[in-house]
């Protein structure tokens, strides 16, 4: 049976329809509620737990006191006159019903009526919005995206009360049905990249966006595994989100997601944060520079540091107190590549150690693991040091996938580095150059131009 036919005059025929729809008898969740308006036999369908009793209580009421010879001939003059709710359509086919229950809207039938009353009195679980975790601010809202979109472009319209504020919505997935929203500035964002993007999301065939964002990102992208460097940029700042809209930029938020992403992407925007708004000028570009010197540090720290301890004779003698003085039996190399790996295993142990155990066991483990390591012989107290200021410094940068991409990168200068000594340092440069230019974003613009094409 196709769920796009037309809705039959007849109660009966539409509950036998619906329940060969939906598993109404399987699933507790799903809710028919057969009542009699007006007197005739009418029926809401519902999902438990999206609607809340005290307004299924109001319009069960409202709608029963329907005397027969005050209803009207059609279900919008019935909408319009006895259903005391704000948020209400008319549908006509199957698949709109279907759309609107499974999404959490209560639909109502009347036997005569060949049209759903849809009625949005809809509410989600829905957490506080408290200021994410990872992206703090020191003086600005204290407020995060919430994993309900309806919430979070309230959190955006808040701060752009601009009639030019287009909140634009569409649907992905063909069992999940996610709902996408494009936030722009109707006269402010670029029309082709707007127009490239609603196309390229309105083509999408897929089943479902079990990850949100992150599958979304990945049907639109397509897979370019090869490439480390993040192709959007994430926030879960509201703040953040509109003022990226109004510089122009095209922020997109999915339901069950507390992120927006945020596109045309540069590689300044990577390495931006929310305090960059908040401060002068003078102290935001200082924030700037120091994060982005701290990036370049992060990518070449350990990589020229191998690279000198394999070529002694390159140092400076006003830098001779770089060099390695302690033998261990461990090479160098090995030794880079086995705290990488090491400092990875601690945060993946931070992440699954309760709260209350986290602190003591974070000391525990930077006690022994630092100083024991170094004495029983395995690592060297300047690999020790170096090692410790890139794993810090990973922190400072606000993209978590712009981090790994850093950490993947200095991981490949490491090996080709200790395989190839110069030459393979130079190698590592130029193909770290080279996927940084080749990174193309959604909107076909080069990773490293800071301008629109």
């Amino acid at each position: 049976m196709s769920d796009t036919q037309p809705i039959s005059k007849s109660i009966a025929v539409t509950r036998q329809t619906m329940q060969g729809l939906l598993p109404i008898q399987d699933s507790f969740d799903l809710i028919q509620r057969d009542i009699r308006v007006g007197g005739r036999d009418s029926s809401f369908y519902f999902i438990d737990g999206m609607i809340k009793d005290e307004v299924m209580l109001k319009l069960m009421d409202s709608v029963m006191k329907v005397q027969p010879d005050a209803m009207p001939q059609d279900a919008t003059t019935f909408s319009q006159n006895h259903i005391p709710y704000i948020e209400v359509d008319i549908l006509g086919d199957f698949d709109q019903i279907l759309r609107n229950i499974l999404s959490g809207v209560l639909v109502l039938f009347i036997d005569g009526y060949e049209t759903g009353i849809a009625i949005d009195c809809r509410t989600y679980p829905a957490r506080s919005v408290e200021e994410p975790e990872k992206d703090k601010s020191l003086r600005g809202s204290k407020d995060g995206f919430v994993e309900t979109v309806v919430f979070d472009t309230a959190l955006i319209r808040r701060r752009i009360r601009d009639p030019h504020l287009v909140m634009e919505m569409l649907e992905v997935g063909n069992s999940s049905r996610s709902d996408v929203v494009l936030c722009y500035m109707k006269n402010l964002v670029n029309q082709d990249l707007l127009a490239n993007v609603r196309a390229k999301i309105e083509a999408i065939k897929t089943t479902d966006l079990c990850m949100n964002q992150q599958s979304l990102a990945e049907a639109l992208v397509g897979s370019r595994w090869y490439n480390p460097f993040p192709k959007f940029k994430f926030s879960e700042r509201p703040d953040t989100a509109a003022a990226c809209i109004m510089e122009g930029k095209l922020a997109i938020l999915v339901d069950n997601s507390p992120a927006a992403m945020i596109l045309p992407t540069s590689i300044l925007d990577m390495i931006e944060e929310a305090n960059d708004y908040y401060f002068p000028a003078w102290t935001s570009l200082y924030l700037k520079i120091s994060r982005a010197i701290i990036l370049f540090l992060t990518v070449f720290l350990t990589p020229v540091f191998l690279l000198l301890m394999q070529n002694p004779q390159w140092i400076p003698s006003s830098l001779e107190f770089v060099a390695v003085k302690d033998i261990v039996n461990i090479p160098l190399a090995y030794q880079l590549l086995i705290l990488e790996l090491a400092i990875d295993g601690l945060r993946l142990a931070a992440l699954n150690t309760p709260s209350m155990l986290s602190t003591p066991l974070s000391v525990f483990a930077g006690l022994v693991l630092g100083e024991f390591s170094v004495r029983s012989g395995w690592f060297n107290s300047e690999v020790m040091l170096y090692m410790a200021f890139v794993a810090i410094a990973n922190y400072t940068q606000p993209n978590f996938e712009l981090g790994y991409a850093v950490k993947f990168m200095r991981m490949i200068l490491l090996i080709l580095t200790a395989s190839f000594d110069w030459p393979g340092f130079i190698a590592g440069c130029l193909l770290l150059i080279i996927l940084l230019c080749t990174n193309k974003t959604l909107s076909g613009r080069n990773y490293l131009n800071i301008k629109q094409n």
